[in-house]
């Protein structure tokens, strides 16, 4: 059941998808405007996200008449926006100030860890590979994402305040054209 080659494939291609190293600089902007990363909760939600998505993916989003175009479209708007935000400087996400922690959920969770690109590779993984297999990638994943996530601090301090600038613009643009790709892919005919 368990196939070390397939757990191995599973959690190089949710690594590649995830990205959560090209996702520092927005995690550290993240933790500057929220004072603290929340990375138990961050991960806990895309943990839930990814399991619930691997047995009942396809389900829900037929349920709401979706199809995984609209999804992958609908994520592909959140990313764009945080990229707007990453490169301008510029606050258009508004976060409840009575709902602390709120941005482990939106956009850390989802979209950015587990979103449309991270929930449809999975709906394709399981045509391909064993569900333990990919429970289990997944599983490795998350234990990589919740370090970096509690790194948060730690990698701010190594890369320095003018890296971060940087590293922030320069991520925003790969987001960016991420989100176009996304939206492309998803909404202009091949």
């Amino acid at each position: 059941m368990l196939d070390v080659k397939e757990i191995l494939s599973v959690t190089l291609i949710l690594f590649s998808v995830i990205d959560i190293l090209g996702s520092i600089p927005i995690i550290i902007a993240i933790r500057r405007r929220e004072g603290r990363i929340y990375a138990e909760r961050a991960t806990l939600i895309s943990a839930f996200l990814m399991v619930i998505f691997l047995y009942l993916g396809q389900s829900i989003l037929h349920l709401f008449g979706l199809d995984v175009q609209s999804f992958a479209v609908a994520g592909a708007i959140v990313i764009f926006i945080v990229a707007l935000e990453m490169i301008l400087g510029i606050t258009l996400i508004k976060d409840d100030p009575d709902a602390t922690g709120s941005s482990s959920v939106v956009p850390l969770a989802f979209p950015l860890i587990a979103g449309a690109g991270t929930l449809t590779t999975i709906l394709s993984l399981r045509a391909v590979y064993h569900e333990w297999n990919i429970l289990v990638g997944i599983l490795l994943n998350l234990v990589f994402i919740y370090i970096v996530l509690r790194s948060s601090s730690w990698l701010e301090r190594v890369i320095g305040k003018s890296g971060f600038a940087v590293l922030r613009r320069v991520f925003g643009v790969i987001l960016l054209a991420i989100a176009v790709k996304i939206f492309k892919t998803n909404v202009l005919p091949a």
